[in-house]
């Protein structure tokens, strides 16, 4: 396993300064997010040159792309069908969040000039606003129908050009649990969908008090089809993120424990914290991991 971060959690005015910080901290492994070379997380078109400088970047500086991010929500995308076929419509002014899927194949086709096969998802909301915001019709039949109807989609263009499509299991989410999720990945039934995991999206404050049992059954139910893992911190009242790793309740040795029972090697990307908290979570981790800068 190695530790990684979010490109995004380094705010610079070009990519190389991005870059520089993450070597810094002396991490190796970034998510990365084309919003930090100023383009949509989903853009309407990409150049070959362009990722392939991006990408030259990375090994200049020792580093690896271990995802990238192409999140978009898809329960709006697949509502509108005028989105879904022929010329990517004009987007000025439209939500990031209704990126469509023809942006996301625009992503996954450059996948080889950006050195990267992973592209990370999340499974939308019905909130028309705030694709992080629950909605209560996320439970209905329907927006389980489209949800499904969307990754089956996904996964065509994911099969195309033989990049993992990673869905991440998000309490705000049509796919907030992790029964779904194994339903969805059962019902899909690709080898280009896995997940990404991250403990902290699966614990309601009122699950606390269960935090082993929660983890455990994540691990026993997904373990087999983790694509990465993110890290994010849990704060004391059930609210994840905005702490460095060791600043909250997470259980991070059981959460490693089981990394190591299911024989996982890809990285461990944290996010969720600020540019300050880097240095202490970093150290933090390594500890736990047993490692040594």
């Amino acid at each position: 396993m190695e530790l990684g971060i979010f490109a995004k959690t380094f705010p610079r005015a070009t990519l190389e300064e991005t870059l520089d910080a993450v070597v810094a901290h002396g991490l190796k492994h970034v998510q990365f997010n084309l919003s930090c070379v100023g383009l949509p997380t989903l853009p309407d078109r990409l150049e070959q040159e362009q990722c392939a400088d991006i990408a030259r970047a990375f090994r200049e500086r020792g580093l690896t792309m271990a995802a990238i991010s192409g999140t978009f929500n898809i329960l709006m995308a697949i509502e509108f069908p005028d989105f879904m076929e022929g010329p990517i419509p004009p987007m000025e002014g439209v939500p990031e969040s209704w990126r469509t899927f023809g942006h996301l194949e625009v992503l996954t086709s450059h996948c080889r000039w950006l050195d990267t096969r992973i592209v990370t998802l999340s499974t939308g909301t019905r909130d028309d606003l705030n694709m992080w915001k629950w909605h209560p019709t996320n439970v209905t039949r329907k927006s389980w129908n489209a949800a499904v109807k969307a990754m089956h989609r996904i996964a065509e263009v994911a099969d195309r050009y033989q990049v993992t499509m990673a869905f991440e299991p998000e309490l705000s989410n049509v796919v907030n649990s992790v029964c779904k999720a194994r339903r969805l990945l059962d019902e899909i039934h690709s080898p280009w969908l896995k997940v990404v995991l991250d403990p902290a999206n699966l614990i309601r404050p009122d699950d606390i008090p269960r935090m082993s049992e929660v983890i455990d059954e994540a691990f026993d139910w997904l373990g087999d089809d983790i694509a990465l893992m993110h890290i994010k911190e849990l704060g004391k009242e059930g609210h994840p993120g905005d702490l460095a790793p060791g600043q909250g309740i997470l259980d991070y040795g059981l959460i490693l424990n089981e990394l190591d029972r299911i024989g996982y090697k890809g990285s461990l990307i944290m996010h969720g914290l600020s540019e300050e908290q880097v240095e202490p979570g970093v150290k933090f981790m390594r500890k736990m991991m047993g490692l040594s800068r």
